[in-house]
């Protein structure tokens, strides 16, 4: 957990630190949470239900997303990440407050390792073959018929018998993909859906991908 330990090193005393989602980021929230002390105070704003609900066992004290609030760092992990530091992220299925999070920060920090490093590095976005796209209820036959224009395979995500629902309240399309030649011009398509909520698409977003192969540490920083 050497890369955690770096992230956590840029966590300062008295600041507002956005908490992702899946077990990169719960790594990092419960060792956030043992630094805590009467000269360490931190706030959290947390990604999903399940990252609130680990940051208050470990002490961590949350604050609601306002209007003014502008966080000092965001730490969360990802699904993939290109050359560029382009990311897929949402394969649990928190993508858009994970993408609220990232988007409000002063500095967004993604972890990469031990597990899955190869995989999750990858030459061109979509390499694993799938993207997260989440959408309201109301609009999901929509979307999807939308979806499959853009070239993309959608399927709705199930929970048992039922479509799985988000913390949003939303339904999640998982869509299968190839290799995406363009994946700016792919989030601005689906940007223009409406019923489209978000896509794990996180774009010129990561200021630094902190990468751990065994007990080998790489950062990356956005150019």
């Amino acid at each position: 957990m050497a890369n955690v330990q770096i992230a956590l090193d840029l966590v300062k005393n008295g600041y507002r630190v956005g908490l992702g989602s899946g077990h990169a980021a719960w790594r990092f929230i419960e060792l956030l949470g043992k630094k805590l002390s009467d000269s360490f105070q931190i706030q959290g704003v947390p990604a999903s239900e399940a990252s609130a609900k680990l940051a208050r066992e470990v002490g961590i004290p949350l604050i609601p997303l306002s209007e003014d609030s502008i966080l000092d760092i965001t730490v969360d992990g990802a699904d993939e990440v290109d050359p560029n530091l382009d990311l897929i992220k949402g394969y649990g299925h928190a993508l858009v407050r994970e993408k609220v999070i990232a988007a409000c920060c002063k500095q967004f920090i993604v972890l990469v390792g031990p597990e899955n490093v190869e995989a999750k590095l990858v030459p061109q976005l979509g390499t694993r073959g799938k993207l997260p796209v989440e959408v309201i209820p109301f609009a999901v036959g929509f979307c999807r018929k939308e979806i499959i224009r853009l070239g993309l395979h959608p399927q709705l995500l199930m929970d048992g018998a039922k479509p799985f629902v988000s913390d949003n309240g939303n339904y999640i399309l998982e869509c299968e993909t190839k290799p995406i030649e363009r994946p700016r011009e792919l989030e601005e398509a689906l940007k223009k859906i409406p019923g489209i909520v978000g896509s794990g698409l996180f774009l010129n977003m990561a200021d630094k991908v902190i990468i751990q192969r065994g007990d080998q540490i790489e950062v990356k920083t956005r150019k």
